[in-house]
């Protein structure tokens, strides 16, 4: 009997005891292929031996130093590196142990930073709805996670929630996806003239949609947009990179193919690859400075900041990524990851959409391709889809609430940086059988 407090109390679960490449093993010996990375985290597979010399080195040397004593080697290393591959965007990391932890941060410091340089009537946030920024009450109350939100509701502080950039679902019939996009967008400006004039601290958004609403990005020119709503009014543009970021779409930072720099970049789990729990929030210069010229402090910290070993970690990860040139690997096998679905459903009748970008891919089931209407929820399509999978060997991600945080199922995928061709093909395989036999116990209202 398991003496674990499991996230589904109900349930049982079997136990991972190894882990190769993009592989599980269970204490049975049944072997998964982890097409979603667990929760997009596993970026450079299990057992990468690099990474694992690096851990064990820097345990050897320094395993902890809280860092209101000291800063650590492996600290100021990976800061190095980040900072560098920014480009000039940022100038500082602020490091901490997970997602959650680093909107949080991003949250505290945008607030900080406008009391800082004598704006303390800025107090609201701006999110989406169908977003997910994390689960600590900050990250919760600017997300637009229904479900996840609703018992806490009255524990959380007031945030704006403005349409997601979703396509598929929302653009209107005739509507352009350069009218779509700067439609939705211009309901960050209504929103901040709303709450009137220098109220808005920030808007936050995810660069491309997680697990919420399932691998959805932006249509071009939409983040342009609000870029410049942003500056018209002052308000910082902090992009949730925590699941999209460090590789997971074919660029180290995803905000690179939107042609904008925002204020804030968190990011987290492609970061350590789950070797270690690690996230970071990156700061341009001028947030820091304003800090550091005013109270001199950032109110804010955990036990955890910077751990060195997590650090260490995190730099071996992302050297291993540059070293072996997985990007490109991203790119090419998240296209012909993208293609074989595509080609796997294209006639199917209850698969409505396959998107994504890079390695970030999600498909959408329904109950009607033609009207895209959703099946019931109680059915949890996107639970018996999981099921079959893992039936298989292959581990997805899966979710319900899609389309409002009630109705509509998806599955995530975001399988390691360095899968092979033949992992592609295993993916397409499986699923595609996991689908079919998930659905057809599914009783559509076509044959009700």
């Amino acid at each position: 009997m398991s003496r674990v407090f499991h996230r589904n109390a109900r349930a049982g679960y079997p136990v991972a005891v190894g882990g190769e490449g993009p592989y599980l093993v269970d204490s049975a010996g049944r072997r998964y292929l982890d097409a979603s990375g667990g929760a997009a985290v596993s970026c450079v597979g299990h057992g990468h031996p690099a990474v694992i010399a690096a851990i064990r080195e820097q345990a050897g040397k320094l395993a902890y130093a809280h860092t209101s004593f000291f800063s650590s080697e492996p600290a100021e290393a990976l800061a190095d590196w980040l900072i560098a591959a920014s480009g000039g965007a940022y100038e500082r990391a602020y490091f901490v142990s997970g997602g959650s932890e680093g909107i949080e941060a991003a949250l505290k410091l945008a607030r900080q930073y406008f009391l800082e340089i004598g704006q303390p009537h800025r107090s609201h946030f701006v999110g989406r709805r169908q977003s997910y920024h994390g689960n600590t009450l900050g990250a919760l109350a600017v997300g637009g996670n229904t479900w996840r939100r609703a018992q806490f509701r009255p524990l959380l502080i007031g945030a704006g929630h403005i349409s997601p950039c979703y396509a598929y679902r929302d653009r209107k019939e005739g509507e352009t996806e350069a009218q779509y996009g700067t439609r939705v967008a211009d309901e960050l400006e209504q929103t901040v003239l709303k709450a009137g004039p220098g109220r808005v601290i920030a808007f936050v958004a995810e660069t491309v949609s997680g697990a919420t609403l399932g691998a959805v990005p932006a249509v071009s020119g939409y983040f342009e947009r609000i870029r410049r709503i942003c500056d018209r009014y002052g308000v910082l543009l902090i992009l949730d990179e925590v699941m999209c970021g460090m590789g997971r779409t074919g660029t180290l930072f995803a905000y690179e193919q939107e042609g904008v720099v925002p204020d804030i970049v968190v990011v987290a789990k492609g970061l350590g690859g789950g070797y270690q729990p690690i996230g970071a929030a990156l700061v341009p210069g001028r947030m820091f400075d304003a800090i550091r010229a005013g109270s001199g402090f950032f109110q804010h910290g955990h036990t955890y900041l910077g751990h060195p070993i997590a650090c260490a970690a995190a730099l071996a990860v992302q050297r291993v990524i540059e070293e072996e040139n997985l990007l490109e690997n991203v790119r090419r096998r998240g296209a012909a990851l993208r293609a074989g679905l595509a080609e796997r459903f294209a006639a199917h009748p209850h698969v409505g959409d396959v998107r994504g970008r890079g390695l970030l891919l999600g498909v959408e089931f329904v109950a009607d391709r033609g009207t895209k209407e959703p099946f019931s929820h109680e059915l949890r399509v996107h639970q018996a889809v999981k099921r079959e999978a893992m039936a298989r060997g292959l581990l997805v991600y899966p979710m319900g609430g899609t389309i409002d945080g009630q109705r509509g199922d998806h599955i995530l995928l975001a399988p390691p940086f360095n899968i092979t061709g033949s992992h592609v093909s295993e993916i397409v395989e499986k699923l595609g059988a996991a689908v079919d036999a998930a659905l057809a116990a599914v009783r559509t209202p076509a044959r009700a």
